[in-house]
């Protein structure tokens, strides 16, 4: 009897039964199929899915023709604007790399992160002028510059242009039914991400064509997208690619309202105005809403689907967006899972318990993506699982198509994050009776007091509940006798009438254990990235001063 595989022989890949997955396809059908359905409201301006698409094309043919090869990297600095939407398409179309750089870096990360992704080419909003001419004067080469000017921003930002000419004259450059080829293989590098880097120079976080297909593709699954949603750009477009949204949107024909500055008014205004049905946002965009003022609120009859992932959201936060109308999803995902992966499926017997309880439930982060393929709480030391017994403290890690290629020029810190064959979060979490997973505090953020382990996010939970608590974080402050002990920052809601810090020591140890309320309360604005993460590695650094 042969060994031979009789469904392997004579039964190759070949072009009729074989293309490489990319998300870039999503929107060649969606402009065939809906040609004239509305895809882009800026302001005043409106596009159409047709037009989008030949907007796209004429920026991946005009790449083209400068040059820049496959492989090479095309930076991107702008906000939610539509120019930031077609570079989502337009650059890969082109065979680069898109690199979309966080808006809040200082001159010297740009620049860093520039050199490092080896740019040919920089597109840059002229709001950031200022940050980018000090980041170019530091780059040490010459880069294209190709200004963005939008004409539906104020004359609050600057106008500055730095570059030889601005986006639009350069669509002109190219040809609207450039012919674009899928990429030769799948695992072709689609995007460049920057970490953070809060400690030390940020990592360089690479896509591939296949993982942002299917994150793409599980955002509208997971979240449960019918055609034609209205998606409101709280996210910045530049963090993880807008969380793979602007491919999702555009496989579903949806609307991209674009939004430059988030506030509270806005978001409702874009709501009433535009019928928005979806928008993503950190818990201090949620924030932002639940405490709007009746002059920023408008009235609206549907429902707003929100999705919410960054720091874990207090589950009184969730609680007073539910009693307002909006119906959230709580996702979490790191940059090296191309965004969300992990997301709170809800079951609908959930909806007959107490509104309090259904937002403890959907606090946890929850459980794998439909695209990806494992998710577990282990010991990392023995690999192991822990048990499920929401008890158990491990590190959550990763496995499948939607976490990175690696990390870009830093093999080290590739291979220590893929080690074992799962991706390392260094999130801690446990593991509940149902596999529901919960994160309990990044490692380095865990505060070990007197040799028992503190949450940091357990603690931030009780502060969030006390009606004068905008905004909290809670880090470890070091201690002679206990070792560390929580130490906590908090934003007011009206800084005119701030309460006593032993009203709030107290409020917590009413709450919770009383070796977990902070010993220390500091009042005060707290430093966010602009995707809405409380910078806790600064707060790190005021603790130890005090």
């Amino acid at each position: 009897m042969s060994n031979e595989n009789i469904y392997e022989t004579g039964l190759g890949k070949n072009t009729a039964n074989f293309t490489p997955l990319t998300p870039l396809s999503f929107i060649g059908r969606t402009a065939a199929v809906y040609p004239d359905h509305l895809s882009v409201v800026h302001g005043n301006k409106r596009y159409t899915w047709s037009q989008t698409y030949a907007r796209c094309r004429r920026l991946a043919s005009a790449l083209a023709h400068r040059g820049i090869a496959v492989g090479e990297t095309v930076a991107v600095i702008g906000s939610n604007t539509p120019e930031m939407l077609e570079a989502a398409f337009g650059v890969p179309m082109s065979g680069a790399v898109l690199n979309t750089l966080n808006v809040r870096l200082d001159a010297k990360t740009i620049a860093y992160c520039l050199n490092q992704g080896e740019a040919k080419l920089l597109i840059t909003d002229t709001e950031f002028s200022e940050t980018i001419k000090e980041a170019l004067a530091q780059l040490g080469r010459d880069i294209p510059v190709i200004d963005i000017d939008d004409s539906e921003a104020g004359d609050d930002i600057s106008h500055e242009r730095l570059g030889e000419k601005d986006y639009e004259a350069l669509l002109e450059e190219g040809d609207a039914d450039f012919d674009w080829n899928l990429p030769a293989d799948e695992w072709q590098a689609i995007s460049l991400n920057y970490t953070s880097g809060t400690t030390g120079n940020p990592k360089g976080v690479v896509y591939h064509h296949r993982g942002a297909y299917l994150n793409a593709t599980s955002n509208i699954i997971g979240w449960n997208m019918a055609h034609h949603p209205v998606y409101l750009w709280t996210l910045p477009m530049f963090h993880c690619n807008g969380w793979c949204f602007p491919w999702s949107v555009a496989a579903i024909a949806g609307v991209n309202v674009c939004l430059r500055r988030v506030a509270a008014g806005e978001i409702f205004t874009a709501i009433a105005t535009h019928g928005v049905t979806h928008f993503c946002g950190a818990p201090i965009v949620l924030n932002m809403v639940v405490n709007a003022d009746d002059a920023e609120r408008k009235d609206f009859s549907h429902t707003v689907n929100v999705m919410t992932a960054a720091a874990p959201p207090p589950a009184s936060t969730l609680e007073k967006m539910q009693r307002q109308g909006f119906n959230v999803t709580h996702v979490y995902g790191l940059t090296e899972t191309y965004g969300p992966a992990v997301i709170c499926s809800w079951h609908d017997e959930w909806n007959d318990r107490p509104i309090e309880e259904q937002a403890e439930l959907k606090a946890r982060q929850g459980v794998n993506y439909h695209m990806l393929q494992g998710l577990r709480v282990m010991d990392p030391e023995t690999m192991t699982p822990v048990p499920d017994d929401g008890e158990t403290i491990g590190e959550v890690m990763f496995r499948g198509n939607v976490v990175m290629k690696g990390y870009l020029k830093n093999q080290d810190a590739t291979n220590e994050s893929l080690a074992d064959g799962w991706f390392h979060s260094g999130d801690l979490g446990v593991s509940h009776p149902d596999g529901y997973m919960q994160l309990k505090d990044r490692s380095k953020d865990i505060i070990i007091s007197g040799g028992e382990n503190i949450s940091s996010i357990e603690v931030e939970n009780v502060l969030y509940k006390h009606p004068a608590v905008l905004t909290a974080a809670v880090v470890a402050r070091p201690d002679e006798k206990w070792g560390e002990t929580p130490c906590a920052f908090i934003e007011l809601k009206n800084p005119d009438q701030p309460p006593g810090e032993d009203e709030i020591i107290e409020f917590c140890r009413d709450n919770i254990a009383h070796f977990k309320a902070p010993k220390t309360i500091i009042f005060g604005i707290l430093p966010k990235t602009s995707t809405g993460k409380i910078q806790k590695f600064k707060l790190r650094e005021k603790a130890k001063q005090l």
